[in-house]
């Protein structure tokens, strides 16, 4: 049964919300939404429009031509798009999209949360968008199986859950992803230096295995799509993700993408599934978009068996935290193996750990760079490469940059790239 059969109305007080109620069935009256489901989406919107605006010229109420418009546009968006979000998904400075129930809409806009004015009309309207997204990639959410992942045609990751789980009803996430940043863009936006950008660059291509940590929110994403973007273009890449994301710019990259279970609970693909299979594919790199589970193990095996110069994310608040947290994730293998084995296992695949933050501004940066040290199955020991510092007492901050480990700068000179001179010389 389609959740908007099974939805429960709530009208909002909005002096308009009958008015497009009323013309929009009035609309569907005069036209077969099948009919015209050959054309483009601008060719069909159009339709609708020349269609809807008679309707309202015999029908319709006096309004001034502004408001007039703005009901046609929001009637339309209604019938063929996702209603009161569509205007919010055309907007490129919107990033992400919180709708807490059928009154409360609210995105983030450089960085910061705000509230919208807009508002679903009734508690069916939700139900009828939220359906209509889940139904064009062949899923659907009820009330046995009410949390679902899904992605637009346009490439944003959308989440949804309603209730039971949503106690306030029902809740939807839409993440909107920015054309991809290279390195050089966040250098200019100040999220890392010029000269850890080029020593970031000269670790990618010596294949250095790189893992880049953060919360929710840090730009994770953001930071390995530029990383990546560093690898040499003739190299054969593979990406991995349960959600894609990533948008490599190199001519040979294979993009994997994970299937949840069906309706049935069959047909899952996991990411450790597309890990295994991706060794059987001749990569050049692995680029895991975020390791979450029994993965993490796969993913280790990989880099210490000939698979240098992989990269991946993994939520943790610092760099030392994100050792522990492979770790753990790593447990979480069918593979029964001792700590120490699993310690093994890290200390030998990662080389550097790049830990990002969003700060009380929504400003994104690399807040810190550490080079791990430790070997085999010692603790785990890492050596700064940067650190972003604050200054409050003089309302200053800065990224302060070390001097290279010996075991760091003689790997990337023994395979003759160069390392700027910052990096050289003491700490600064």
């Amino acid at each position: 049964m389609a959740l908007k059969d099974r939805a429960l109305r709530s009208e909002v007080k909005d002096d308009n919300a009958e008015l497009i109620k009323r013309f929009r069935s009035r609309l569907l009256e005069e036209i077969n939404i099948e009919e015209i489901s050959g054309l483009d989406m601008p060719q069909k919107r159009a339709r609708l429009e020349r269609v809807l605006a008679r309707i309202l010229s015999f029908e319709g109420p006096v309004m001034s031509t502004r408001n007039r418009a703005r009901l046609i546009q929001r009637i339309v968006d209604d019938t063929v798009g996702l209603g009161v979000l569509e205007p919010l998904i055309s907007d490129q400075s919107i990033t992400e999209i919180m709708v807490n129930g059928v009154h409360n809409l609210f995105v983030e806009r450089n960085g910061r949360i705000e509230r919208i004015p807009s508002a679903f009309t009734s508690e069916e309207e939700l139900y009828q968008t939220i359906d209509r997204i889940v139904s064009t990639v062949n899923r659907r959410v009820d009330e046995s199986s009410p949390m679902v992942d899904a992605r637009l045609v346009g490439g944003e990751r959308v989440n949804v859950i309603i209730p039971p789980l949503a106690l306030d009803g029902p809740t939807m996430t839409i993440r909107r992803f920015p054309k991809p940043f290279r390195m050089h863009d966040l250098v200019a936006k100040a999220s890392l230096p010029g000269d850890v950008a080029e020593l970031l660059g000269a670790m990618v291509r010596v294949r250095f295995n790189i893992l880049v940590s953060g919360g929710t929110g840090t730009g994770k994403t953001t930071f390995l799509n530029a990383l990546s973007g560093m690898i040499p273009d003739h190299e054969r890449i593979i990406t991995i993700e349960d959600s894609a994301e990533l948008s490599l710019q190199q001519s040979h990259v294979v993009r994997l993408e994970g299937r949840p279970a069906n309706t049935e609970g069959k047909g899952e693909i996991s990411i450790r599934d597309l890990v295994r299979n991706s060794l059987r594919m001749r990569p050049d790199r692995i680029v895991v978009g975020e390791v979450r589970g029994g993965e993490t193990m796969d993913m280790l095996q990989a880099m210490n068996t000939g698979h240098e110069g992989s990269l991946t994310t993994v939520h943790a608040n610092s760099a030392r935290d994100a050792l522990g947290r492979l770790e753990t994730l790593a447990s979480m293998s069918d593979l029964e193996l001792p700590v120490d084995t699993i310690r093994d296992q890290i200390n030998s695949a990662i080389d550097v750990i790049v830990q990002l933050e969003r700060d009380s501004k929504g400003v994104r940066r690399v807040r810190q760079i550490e080079a791990v040290t430790s070997e085999r199955r010692d603790g785990y020991t890492t050596e700064p490469i940067m650190r972003y510092e604050e200054l409050p007492q003089v309302g200053q901050s800065n990224f302060h940059l070390f001097r290279l480990p010996d075991v760091i700068s003689s790997r990337i000179h023994g395979r003759g790239e160069s390392i700027p001179g910052s990096f050289e010389r003491s700490a600064l």
